[in-house]
């Protein structure tokens, strides 16, 4: 028994061996991750031609509302987890129908994902940050998340399976009343 788990073992430390993965290939990763994600979940994903507008693809769970998808990727050291992940404000626009999709990247892992309402971000605090920037300041302004070891906690109210299934039922929950006004017409 300890032999198989050691060579299971094995096995997930090649396969994810992210450190040999350059950005570009770990974000790209992170996306189709998560469409695959979606897609079990029983949504219909459509993928942007050009991702010019901060969405990178868009989902709907049987007749519910589409949902507009950023997805974000950080690879983390298990020793210190400490990140921060940034959307413009220009390009994030709070609004129900807008989640971010987060993947952290642990080496030798699957990765974590979880998936945010972009409406958090309407109180914001030491984990959901709102910078206005501005000024003689470059930067743009900007929604943040801090990841570190101690906000991993807080973070995990958003794990994809709880989100999504909270999505899920909502959609459900959505249809009967869609249904009622096409047949009210």
């Amino acid at each position: 028994m300890t032999d198989e788990s050691s060579l299971e073992s094995l096995r997930n430390s090649r396969r994810h061996a992210w450190s040999k993965l350059n950005n570009q290939q770990v974000g790209a990763y992170a996306e189709y991750y998560f469409k695959m994600e979606f897609t079990m979940a029983g949504f219909q994903v459509y993928s942007t031609e050009v991702d010019d507008r901060g969405i990178d693809f868009v989902a709907r769970h049987e007749m519910g509302p589409f949902r507009e998808i950023q997805v974000k990727s950080v690879r983390l050291d298990p020793q210190k987890p400490t990140s921060y992940v940034f959307m413009q404000k220009t390009k994030f626009a709070l609004r129900a129908e807008l989640l971010l999709a987060l993947a952290l990247f642990y080496e030798g892992r699957e990765p974590e994902l979880f998936l945010v309402p972009s409406e958090r971000w309407l109180s914001p605090d030491k984990v959901f940050s709102d910078r206005p920037y501005g000024g003689a300041l470059k930067s743009k302004p900007e929604w943040g998340l801090s990841i570190t070891r101690k906000t991993l906690p807080i973070l995990s109210e958003f794990a994809f399976d709880r989100t999504i299934g909270a999505l899920t039922s909502g959609a459900s929950e959505a249809t009967p009343a869609s249904s009622e006004v096409a047949a009210g017409e």
